[in-house]
C-alpha cells in the first residue's frame, strides 16, 4: 500500500508574491457605503440591509492581507458580529470642512457683457477691440456646423471627412461653396424655374428659410424744419422691437432744406450694417430706401418716378414720389405721398390718388413679374408688393370737443371710437381710393396737430381737430403675402407738429430668375463713409466727455 506523501506549503517568493498582490487588488473593490469593506468582484450584492461577505479570503498572513489590513478602521478590524452598523457609524461622524477652492492662476477674460444686482458687479465687453484668439478645433468645427446657414450642404458632405475638414479650416461661418459651382455657375442665365440662378430657390431658401423678408415702414411730416432731431433712434430704433428689419423705407413729407444731411444722418443712425441702395426725392418729398449690406447683390437695379398733385407744376410741395425693385423673384413698390390739406377737402384728394395711380410711370425697364395681373390705370397692381405712406391729410368728422372726450374714453389701445370717425377708412369701405389696399389695426392716438416740443394738441386760435393724417397702407397680389408685426406712432420725436408712423411687416419672399438688370452690389458708398465717419466721431467724443466727467468728480484733500 503506498502511502501519499503531501509536500509542505512553501511560501511564495518576492515575484510570486507581488503578482498575487497585484492580482488581488484588481480583482478586490472597496464597495462605498458598506464601511469600506474590501469585497471582491465576484461577490454578489443583496439588499442594503444583509451583510455582505466575500466568497474567497486573502490569507492572513499574507503579504496582501498586511498591506490591505493598514487601511482598515479599528471598526472593521474587530469580528464581524461585534462590528457597529456602517448607517450609524455614517451619520455619527463629524462634518467634514473642506478648505476653500484656491485658483491656480488669474481667471480668464469674461466673453460676454452682463450686469448683475445680486452679485453686485457687471461686466462690459467692446467687441471692436477683443483679441480674437481661435479657439480649440473640435468647438469651431461645431460651430461652423450650427451657424452655417445651409446645413443641408454639410448633411451632405458628412460622409466625406476631408471635405468637411478642408471646408472647417476656413474659418469662417459663409455659406460653403463647392469648386463644381464655381466651374458651372455664372449668374448671367436661370433656367426655367431659376433654379441654380442668382435668384434661385436655393440662394433664397440659404439665406431667408422661411421665405419672408423684414420690412420697415417709416413716414414722417418734417413740417419743413432745418433743425434735426438730435437722436433718430426713436424713428429708426424703437426699445419695444428687439431686432433690426432687412429693408429700412423712410419718407418725408415737408422735409428739411438740406436733403443730404438728412440721408447722413439716416446712414449714421444706421450704422454700418446697411447701406443706402437708392433715395429718390420730389421738391420737399424723399424716399430712402437702405438694404442690409449683404442683401444688395440680390436686388434688380432701381427706378423712380415722381408725380406732381399741384395745378402748377413748379410748386412740388403735394405729389407722391415712388420706388421700385425686385428682390429675388418678388417685385417691390414704395410710395409717399402728401395729399392736399384742408378739414372738408376729402373729394380733392381723392383726385390726388386717382393722378397718382394713373401717373406714376414705373416700370420702366425691369420686367413686370406677372403682367397678367397687370392694369395700365393703376400701377399698384403691376407689382407682387406694395407700400404707400405719407401725409394723406384725412381727418376726422368730428369737432375738437367730441374728438378729445373719445380720446378720454379709449380703453387700453382700443381706438375704434376715434377711428370710426375717420374719412379716410370711411372712403377705403365704399371703394373710392386705395383699392385693394389694407391698414394694420390703429392702437395709437392721433398724429396731428401737435404744439412743437411737447404733447398737447393745437393750441393756436385754429384749434385744428386732432387727426389721423399719417398713415401706412399695403397691398399684395397674393393674399396674406404681407403680416403687419408693429404699427405705432413715435412719440419721442417733438420738433415738428406731426409725430412720425412707423410699421414692422413680414413680407414673402418668391425665387426669381436672372433675366432682370441687376444691382451688382451698387450703393451710396459716399454716404456711408460719411455715416459711419460721423458715428465714430461721436463715440469717441461720448467717451472722453464720460471720462472727464468722471475725472471732475475726484476731489483730493491735502
Amino acid at each position: 500500500m503506498e502511502t501519499a506523501c503531501i509536500s509542505p506549503l512553501r511560501l511564495p517568493t518576492k515575484e510570486i508574491q507581488s503578482s498575487m498582490r497585484a492580482d488581488s487588488l484588481k480583482e478586490d473593490q472597496t464597495l462605498p457605503g458598506q464601511g469600506g469593506r474590501v469585497l471582491s468582484s465576484s461577490t454578489t450584492l443583496g439588499n442594503q440591509g444583509t451583510n455582505v461577505r466575500p466568497q474567497s479570503a486573502v490569507a492572513i498572513g499574507s503579504p496582501v492581507f498586511r498591506d490591505r489590513g493598514n487601511s482598515f478602521s479599528e471598526d472593521e478590524r474587530r469580528p464581524h458580529s461585534q462590528q457597529s452598523d456602517p448607517a450609524d457609524h455614517w451619520q455619527m461622524s463629524p462634518k467634514v470642512q473642506l478648505s476653500p477652492v484656491q485658483p491656480m492662476g488669474p481667471l480668464p477674460a469674461l466673453d460676454r457683457s452682463f450686469v448683475s444686482a445680486t452679485l453686485r458687479s457687471a461686466n462690459r465687453i467692446n467687441k471692436d477691440c477683443l483679441d480674437y484668439g481661435l479657439p480649440k478645433r473640435e468647438s469651431l468645427g461645431k460651430r461652423l456646423h450650427r451657424n452655417l446657414s445651409d446645413s443641408r450642404l454639410l448633411e451632405s458632405m458628412g460622409s466625406d471627412s476631408a471635405s468637411v475638414t478642408s471646408l472647417r479650416s476656413n474659418y469662417s461661418v459663409l455659406s460653403p461653396i463647392r469648386h463644381q459651382d464655381v466651374r458651372n455657375r455664372s449668374f448671367l442665365e436661370g433656367s426655367l424655374l431659376g433654379s441654380g440662378a442668382l435668384l434661385g430657390a436655393d440662394e433664397l431658401d440659404r439665406y431667408f428659410p422661411e421665405r419672408r423678408v423684414g420690412v420697415y415702414i417709416a413716414t414722417w411730416n418734417m413740417q419743413g424744419e432745418k433743425e434735426l432731431p438730435a437722436n433718430l433712434e426713436d424713428l429708426l430704433l424703437p426699445t419695444d422691437s428687439e431686432f433690426t428689419q432687412d429693408f429700412y423705407v423712410i419718407g418725408v413729407q415737408e422735409g428739411c432744406p438740406d436733403r443730404r444731411e438728412w440721408e447722413i444722418r439716416l446712414q449714421e443712425t444706421l450704422g454700418p450694417y446697411y447701406v443706402m441702395l437708392y433715395a429718390a426725392s420730389h421738391g420737399v418729398l424723399y424716399l430712402s430706401v437702405f438694404a442690409r449690406r449683404d442683401l444688395i447683390w440680390f436686388c434688380s437695379e432701381v427706378e423712380h418716378a415722381t408725380v406732381t398733385t399741384r395745378i402748377i407744376s413748379q410748386i412740388k410741395t403735394k405729389g407722391a414720389v415712388g420706388i421700385t425693385f425686385t428682390f429675388f423673384g418678388t417685385s417691390f413698390l414704395f410710395i409717399t405721398s402728401h395729399f392736399t390739406s384742408g378739414d372738408s377737402k376729402v373729394y380733392e384728394r381723392v383726385l390726388d390718388y386717382n393722378k397718382i395711380v394713373e401717373a406714376l410711370a414705373l416700370p420702366k425697364g425691369l420686367p413686370d413679374t406677372n403682367p397678367y395681373r397687370s392694369t395700365s390705370s393703376d400701377v399698384t397692381t403691376r407689382f407682387d408688393q406694395v407700400f404707400w405712406f405719407g401725409d394723406f391729410n384725412f381727418r376726422l368728422s368730428k369737432d375738437r370737443a367730441e374728438v378729445e372726450n373719445a380720446m378720454t374714453r379709449t380703453v387700453g389701445r382700443d381706438m375704434s371710437p376715434l377711428v370710426e370717425h375717420d374719412q379716410l377708412s370711411k372712403e377705403m369701405k365704399d371703394g373710392s381710393i386705395f383699392k385693394g389696399f389694407h391698414e394694420a389695426p390703429i392702437h395709437f392716438f392721433p398724429t396731428y396737430k401737435f404744439d412743437i416740443g411737447c404733447d398737447i394738441y393745437d393750441t393756436t386760435s385754429k384749434q385744428r381737430t386732432p387727426s389721423y393724417t399719417d398713415r401706412i397702407l399695403f397691398r399684395s397680389r397674393q393674399a396674406d403675402d404681407i403680416k403687419a408685426i408693429m404699427y405705432t406712432s413715435c412719440s419721442g420725436i417733438k420738433t415738428s407738429d406731426h409725430r412720425p408712423v412707423i410699421g414692422v411687416f413680414q413680407v414673402k419672399l418668391r425665387p426669381g430668375r436672372d433675366n432682370i438688370p441687376l444691382g451688382a452690389g451698387q450703393f451710396d458708398r459716399s454716404l456711408y463713409l460719411e455715416g459711419i465717419r460721423r458715428r465714430i466721431t461721436r463715440e469717441l467724443k461720448r467717451k472722453e466727455a464720460m471720462k472727464n466727467q468722471s475725472n471732475s468728480t475726484i476731489c483730493s484733500i491735502s
